[in-house]
């Protein structure tokens, strides 16, 4: 029953991986996302006052 810990441990470690590996896309998917969105209302406020 020494093994346990270890498997827990290894097992601690990959969801601790990917979940840190998600969160950090997340964010990332994110502000990407916003400076999408604010790169289309520069382009709609030029457009309308262009007119």
């Amino acid at each position: 029953m020494d093994w346990v810990p270890i498997v827990f441990g290894i097992f601690k470690l990959g969801v601790l991986g990917v979940c840190m590996f998600f969160a950090i896309k997340w964010h990332y998917d994110k502000d990407k996302e916003e400076a999408q969105r604010k790169k289309e209302e520069a382009q709609m406020n030029s457009e309308a006052s262009g007119l």
